[in-house]
């Protein structure tokens, strides 16, 4: 609908008291044509449509040609001009590179890998191939064993840059032998940018985003008030399965060990555990009640997923949480302290007294063990997933070893999605 009607108004209705609104929009004027705003609204809803606007014609869309010859130089400003970066210098996508790229794949360059849109109600869908997926990643700088991480990223339709005015950001969490095939990084800065792989299959992320699934687009398709940095490369993490005492997060989630999965998250982010006044360093420090007592302070929109490094998770092991099932559990647990609904206490909330820092009751039942084995879409989680989805808590195990830090934030997980399925 090109010439639907459209009335903008300055700011937002929502926090005002009824005597702004009636001030500023209900008897305001327009901020930018300076007529009241309510009269341009009575008359957008009761004049006669123009000619422009009695035009129903379908509306189509010019892509362009297939390639594009120039030099360098102008190649380069036309990606940026068109807004087909990130803006930030690309690898230009010339045919023999992609052709490599798609050499990394049994798929069909015209396949379609996915449909997407910048929100669930937000523009229209776009629909993109291998082609688009395999020109997204040669912009971003990966290698081309890189590729089928990309693909199995691309076939779930999620954005890596969401519209809402929030600024969420998206992560991945990747498991099985293809960690080492690639060089992800899981050791020092497992959660930074510090491995071309963790790196460019983030951006590559992104960059399909925004010319796959027209994401990103600032006051159109994406209208975060303030932003969210990590949109740029996104959380690309690795899990360091190796070191973590409890089973990998792809085999919570219903694969099996040494498969190669990716899982997806989305929310606010991570950041230092170290940022909640609940992480008190002491001589003997209780990592779960610190996860616990962040757990009951977090928005419950996107619930927490804690990133342990390997001794982090070993402390909270060695206390007595030897399955992720019993640490969920115990995280979880209502708070006897905080206020309830019904106007006593053992509601969930802040306000937590100590508890005993051990594993309250016995661990939630788990699963058939001879669940079917997901495909290349959604997991079926099991033991530890499946609790998980339910309480609003996650744990993925990455890092290293040479102190005592760990990450904690508002995330939430989404598909599990078979890599092995795209190579």
């Amino acid at each position: 609908m090109p010439n639907f009607r459209v009335q903008y108004l300055r700011g937002t209705v929502w926090g005002l008291t009824k005597e702004q609104i009636r001030t500023r929009i209900i008897e305001g004027n327009n901020a930018i044509t300076g007529r009241p705003l309510m009269q341009e609204v009575l008359a957008k809803l009761t004049s006669s449509l123009t000619a422009e606007e009695k035009d129903m014609r379908e509306q189509k869309m010019d892509v362009g040609p297939a390639t594009y010859t120039d030099t360098e130089e102008n190649l380069h400003k036309l990606f940026l001009d068109k807004r087909y970066t990130d803006f930030l210098p690309i690898t230009l996508p010339t045919v023999e590179k992609v052709n490599a790229m798609l050499a990394q794949t049994s798929h069909d360059p015209d396949e379609i890998l996915g449909r997407m849109n910048p929100g669930s109600v937000a523009g229209e869908t776009w629909t993109y191939t291998v082609r688009h997926a395999a020109i997204a990643a040669v912009m971003a700088g990966a290698k081309p064993e890189y590729f089928p991480i990309i693909l199995a990223l691309g076939s779930t339709g999620s954005t890596a840059v969401n519209i809402s005015d929030n600024g969420f950001m998206s992560a991945a969490v990747i498991n099985g032998k293809i960690r080492d095939e690639i060089g992800l990084n899981y050791d020092i800065g497992a959660v930074g940018p510090y491995a071309q792989a963790n790196t460019t299959i983030g951006r590559a992320w992104s960059l399909l985003s925004i010319n796959g699934g027209n994401c990103g687009k600032v006051g159109t398709t994406y209208m975060g008030t303030v932003g969210n940095p990590m949109n740029l490369i996104n959380i690309i993490m690795a899990e360091n399965e190796e070191l973590s005492p409890w089973e990998p997060l792809s085999v919570r989630r219903g694969f099996k060990k040494d498969e190669n999965v990716i899982t997806l998250f989305s929310g606010w982010g991570i950041l230092s555990a170290k940022n909640w006044k609940a992480m008190v360093w002491n001589s003997t420090p209780d990592y779960a009640l610190a996860i616990q007592s962040i757990y009951r302070q977090q928005d419950t929109m996107f619930g927490t997923t804690a990133v342990l490094s390997p001794p982090i998770a070993r402390f909270v092991y060695d206390a007595g949480y030897d399955t992720i099932d019993k640490l969920t559990e115990y995280v979880t647990a209502p708070d006897p302290n905080a206020p309830s609904p019904f106007g006593g206490p053992g509601g969930p909330g802040p306000g937590a007294a100590k508890p005993a820092g051990k594993p309250a009751g016995k661990p939630a039942a788990k699963p058939d063990a001879g669940a079917a084995k997901p495909g290349a879409g959604a997991a079926k989680p099991k033991a530890g997933g499946m609790m998980g989805m339910m309480t609003g808590f996650s744990v993925v195990v990455t890092g290293a070893t040479n102190n005592n830090y760990w990450m904690i934030g508002g995330m939430r997980p989404g598909q599990s999605i078979s890599i092995d399925a795209w190579r």
